[in-house]
C-alpha cells in the first residue's frame, strides 16, 4: 500500500473577505474529490483572505498510481484562472518506509 500527500499553497486574486475566499475554496475542494476520488481539505492559512493551503491525499496499491493522481490534482489546481499556485509538495509513503 502506498499513501501520497500533496500540499498546494495557493494565492487568490481580488479576495477581500474570508467569506469570499470560502466561496472559491469549497468548489475547488469538491471538484478535486469528485474528479480524482481523493481526500482533500483546506489545511492552512485559514485566517488569511488571499491564501490557502490545500492538502490532498491518495491511497493505492502502487506508487505509480499515487503519483499520477497527485500530479493530475496539481495540474487541475494550477490551471484554475482565479488563483496562482505558489508551491506544490508531494510525499509518498510506501511499505518500506517507517
Amino acid at each position: 500500500m502506498y499513501v501520497g500527500a500533496l500540499e498546494l499553497d495557493v494565492l487568490f486574486g481580488d479576495v477581500g473577505s474570508l467569506k469570499r475566499k470560502r466561496s472559491l475554496v469549497r468548489p475547488l475542494l469538491a471538484e478535486l474529490r469528485r474528479r480524482h476520488e481523493v481526500a482533500v481539505a483546506e489545511a492552512g492559512h485559514l485566517d488569511l483572505h488571499r491564501r490557502a493551503l490545500i492538502g490532498v491525499s491518495c491511497v493505492a496499491p502502487d506508487a505509480g498510481h499515487v503519483i499520477e493522481v497527485l500530479d493530475q490534482c496539481e495540474r487541475m489546481v494550477a490551471a484554475r484562472p482565479e488563483l496562482e499556485l505558489l508551491s506544490a509538495r508531494q510525499r509518498i509513503i510506501g511499505p518500506h518506509d517507517e
